[in-house]
């Protein structure tokens, strides 16, 4: 793995070690570990639940999982999944940023693509490219990782940044195949009279059969309006139309 250096003058060896090591890059990403600067909270990178049609666009109209090849009848089949997790950018230095990028980062589109709910929260979740890589396309995958660290100037550990050189010095492209590979079994689009019941696998956290605030903003989906399909599982006290304002 090929990395930079940026020398700095004649200081004193043990500072001169220290910056030496802070400015050793991997394509142009500063190599470091992790550091949680300050508290994650998920509330801080909320998202619109509409990115997901900004998605389905990107794919051609199809509700698609480049991680799995796996086409999908419609979107309350899929999770938004972050390229880079929230919580792995907090660590690579959106510890220290604003409110403002912590909201572009959570719903920009060169970070973001839906997945199957099994790989998102069983598989992949929060890991690095060191942890876990897609079955199908690795190497848009990758190009992504590194993309989107350059992006938010986001540091890379080593082992994340080993794992990619090595996935990408054998890929011939980058570019995203957005091939069905698979169909998920047909299942109605919910509508009024029959909530979607996926809503509780995807943000009923303790299995209750409800979905509590907590839980919404824990997932970036509140305020959660009529309609949603959270809503049917949402207790609404004062009958307004929108939970958790």
């Amino acid at each position: 793995m090929k990395t930079g250096r940026q020398w700095i003058g004649v200081l004193p060896f043990p500072l001169f070690v220290i910056l030496v090591q802070a400015q050793e890059t991997y394509r142009g990403i500063r190599i470091a570990p992790e550091y949680r600067c300050s508290p994650y909270d998920p509330a801080d990178y909320a998202y619109p639940q509409s990115v997901e049609t900004r998605l389905v666009d990107e794919y051609g109209g199809l509700v698609y999982s480049p991680y799995t090849g796996r086409c999908f009848d419609h979107r309350g089949q899929t999770d938004i999944e972050h390229i880079v997790a929230r919580s792995e950018a907090h660590d690579g230095g959106l510890c220290s940023a604003d409110a403002a990028i912590r909201r572009a980062f959570s719903r920009d589109l060169l970070n973001l693509t839906l997945a199957d709910p099994h790989v998102n929260r069983h598989q992949k979740s929060t890991r690095d490219a060191a942890e876990w890589m897609p079955g199908m396309n690795a190497c848009w995958f990758a190009e992504r990782v590194l993309a989107v660290r350059r992006k938010y100037g986001l540091t890379i550990d080593r082992a994340e940044a080993e794992a990619v050189e090595k996935l990408l010095a054998g890929c011939a492209s980058t570019e995203i195949a957005v091939v069905c590979r698979e169909r998920m079994a047909s299942v109605p689009e919910p509508s009024a009279d029959m909530p979607d019941a996926t809503a509780l696998s995807r943000w009923d956290d303790n299995g209750n059969g409800r979905i509590t605030c907590a839980e919404a903003h824990r997932h970036g989906i509140a305020p959660v309006p009529r309609g949603h399909p959270a809503y049917p599982f949402m207790r609404d006290g004062d009958g307004d139309g929108v939970v958790c304002e």
